[in-house]
């Protein structure tokens, strides 16, 4: 071997190795949902595109991930460059400078697009602090070979007297199908974010205007009552236990008649690759009791980074990747237009492709009809459809969902429940000032 050709090899080599040690790190904290886990299989084109930056996932249960991200960003710990949090955070963690402001990402990655309702909740005083990664309603979805067998039809936009009358004709549980499958698992994001939702359509509310809370009234007891009659009458065995991943199991496996929750599952129950029923599925708003509001919520599952990350520049090139355009069309490429992260982007909802996907419509109107300021029947001090934009939700929602949860398991009554949310909630808010 001549001397310029191991100069050359040699030269090559301190290269390599000067191009890995230069390779920056960041970790990511992300929520275990099936759109998570796909993006995560899609990195080989992220490494091909930024090959000086690697990626460490750290993918959670979704009350465990909301935990770690908030005692992390709140003590500016560091522990995370990247994180996956939604519109309650954000609002309170960007007024907080907790979040680092995304205003900066390039002219091409097009804010603009980002669908209004989806964007005013992920923006303070006009600085974007997270990019959503999917956004989403929630929306009825059902077996429509079920009611076709019961001789009954759907409405677009049932009651929930419908939905009782359709849950109560298509159990059958010596087949082990139900009904109706509901989330019960407590967390102010599991349980209580679907019964919040819920409260709005009987109308309900958390607090009146002098932040009053409000579960001794007879909207909150009528919105329990209701939830419990489905769910003891057609509801699953172990239901306190359930939240979103454990319901989506079971619909995919034919065991449920009805699930009412995320608009994001369309693409999951309606997957032949995972599902059973997913050329018998069918849609429809959210219920509601002729009040005027529905029982649809408004959420968006967004990247931020936060202010402890001392990995900024490469944070915002991965959010950057993760949220465009460009990822989107890669995940048709790979999966095909139904498994695309829906609800963030104007621009995926002008897109005739995608507007072929049979639940595409109805996503759309269920995020449209959502209307986080004016979210129920009464007049209410806090913004948030699922949720009150306070700091203090979180915690007092947290303990809340498990006396409700404790119901769903029969350990206490709804009377009970109802009396122990109130006071629960009422020493929250007078410790903290509010009264």
């Amino acid at each position: 071997m001549s001397n310029s050709i191991r100069a050359l090899m040699g030269a090559c080599a301190i290269g390599a190795l000067a191009t890995a040690a230069s390779a920056e790190t960041i970790t990511v904290a992300t929520v275990n949902n099936g759109d998570m886990i796909r993006m995560q299989g899609l990195m080989d084109e992220f490494n091909a595109e930024y090959p000086d930056i690697e990626v460490e996932w750290v993918t959670l249960e979704e009350n465990v991930l909301r935990q770690r991200v908030t005692q992390d960003v709140a003590a500016k710990g560091g522990q995370f460059d990247v994180m996956t949090i939604g519109t309650y955070e954000v609002p309170i963690w960007g007024a907080q400078g907790w979040l680092v402001s995304l205003n900066d990402l390039p002219a091409e990655w097009d804010a603009d697009d980002i669908l209004p309702a989806i964007r005013g909740g992920l923006t303070v005083d006009g600085e974007l602090y997270a990019a959503p990664f999917y956004g989403e309603s929630s929306m009825v979805m059902y077996r429509k070979d079920l009611m076709d067998a019961a001789g009954m039809e759907m409405p677009e936009a049932p009651t929930w007297d419908d939905i009782a009358a359709a849950a109560e004709a298509m159990t059958d549980k010596d087949n082990e199908i139900y009904g109706i499958c509901l989330r019960g698992k407590a967390g102010w994001g599991e349980n209580m974010a679907f019964l919040t939702a819920m409260s709005n359509s009987f109308g309900a509310r958390w607090f009146d205007e002098n932040w009053t809370p409000q579960f001794d009234s007879e909207a909150w007891a009528n919105t329990i009552n209701t939830y419990m009659d489905l769910m003891t009458n057609y509801g699953p065995p172990g239901a306190s236990t359930n939240g979103f991943n454990e319901n989506l199991s079971l619909f995919q496996q034919g065991k449920c008649g009805m699930w009412i929750d995320a608009t994001v599952a369309a693409s999951f129950v309606t997957n032949p690759k995972d599902s059973t029923v997913a050329d018998s599925v069918g849609f429809a708003l959210a219920p509601d009791t002729g009040l005027g509001k529905r029982s649809n919520w408004l959420w968006a599952w967004a990247l931020a980074i936060p202010a402890g990350s001392q990995k900024e520049d490469a944070a915002k090139q991965f959010i950057e990747w993760a949220t465009s355009k460009d990822y989107i069309e890669l995940v048709a490429a790979n999966e095909g237009w139904a498994n695309v992260p829906p609800g963030a982007r104007t621009s995926l909802y002008e897109n005739p492709n995608y507007m072929e996907v049979p639940f595409a419509k109805m996503t759309l109107d269920s995020i449209l009809s959502a209307d986080p300021n004016n979210s129920t029947v009464e007049e209410s001090p806090y913004v948030g459809v699922q949720f009150a934009a306070i700091p203090e939700f979180a915690g007092i929602a947290t303990e809340v969902s498990q006396e409700f949860s404790a119901v769903y398991a029969g350990q206490q009554s709804i009377d009970e429940a109802l009396e122990k949310a109130q006071a629960i909630t009422n020493d929250a808010m007078e410790a903290a000032g509010y009264r």
